[in-house]
């Protein structure tokens, strides 16, 4: 089983190699990053905030576009006051919003995250740019319970190429909380945030830094709890299921 996990970029994703060992099997500009979980290979992609690295044509060139099963996961902000920062959501749909369309997560992965102790949710609204305010988010909230970047973008192209897909995220942000910065200024072309550009926005806005500094730590710690929650998840999806051996020794 070939499965595809993908994060925006290495903050969401540093706490997973902490636990488990990694290795970079590529060299071009999109490095895949794998792991063994017994006969079963996991490959990492960064995708860059909103999907704009080149992680669709690597996982073709590395693994000839044979994905069983792709996660998209990373950081969400939540938009319904009943989710916190650290929080495990999995939703049953991603609205695309670049597509629009509504991709729905495989019924048997979304069972076992919940199972894992994740929380169903009924959508994520996987937007083009970054959702900074309080008031965006309350009116989101009307549709959808959690806002990303990414998943419509991964969760469509990989059910093309035939994979299971899901989406599960850490929430960063509560849906009340306003972002210490305009995010949407700080992020390169690639999708990287520019430590320049975010020490340009707080020159001149010195008054966010504690907000700043507090949106850091639960970023951090969501980040901890995703990875944590990821690695019993996957162990989980490659457990051989109860009876399987013996139907196949028949």
């Amino acid at each position: 089983m070939r499965i595809l996990v993908t994060f925006a970029v290495n903050a969401e994703f540093a706490p997973w190699r902490r636990l488990r060992e990694f290795a970079g099997k590529d060299d071009g500009p999109c490095k895949i990053r794998t792991a063994r979980f017994g006969q079963n290979e996991i490959g990492v992609l960064l995708t860059g905030i909103g999907g704009k690295s080149g992680w669709l044509g690597t996982t073709k060139r590395i693994w000839d576009g044979e994905v069983d099963i792709c996660i998209s996961s990373g950081l969400a902000g939540a938009l319904r006051e009943e989710y916190s920062p650290s929080d495990i959501l999995v939703p049953r749909t991603v609205w695309a919003v670049a597509r629009k369309k509504t991709i729905p997560c495989d019924s048997e992965l979304l069972r076992a995250a919940v199972e894992n102790g994740a929380r169903e949710v009924g959508s994520f609204y996987s937007a083009e740019k970054v959702v900074t305010s309080a008031v965006e988010k309350r009116d989101l909230g009307r549709t959808a319970d959690a806002v990303e970047m990414e998943s419509g973008e991964v969760l469509y192209e990989a059910a093309e190429l035939g994979a299971r897909v899901i989406a599960i995220r850490g929430i960063s942000d509560a849906a009340g909380e306003n972002l210490p910065l305009d995010f949407n200024r700080v992020t390169s072309a690639s999708g990287e945030v520019s430590l320049t550009r975010v020490l340009r926005q707080v020159a001149r806005k010195p008054a966010a830094v504690p907000a700043l500094i507090r949106f850091g730590q639960q970023s951090r710690m969501a980040a901890e709890k995703l990875c944590g929650f990821l690695d019993r998840y996957v162990q989980c999806l490659v457990q051989p299921k109860p009876g399987l051996e013996k139907e196949a020794a028949r």
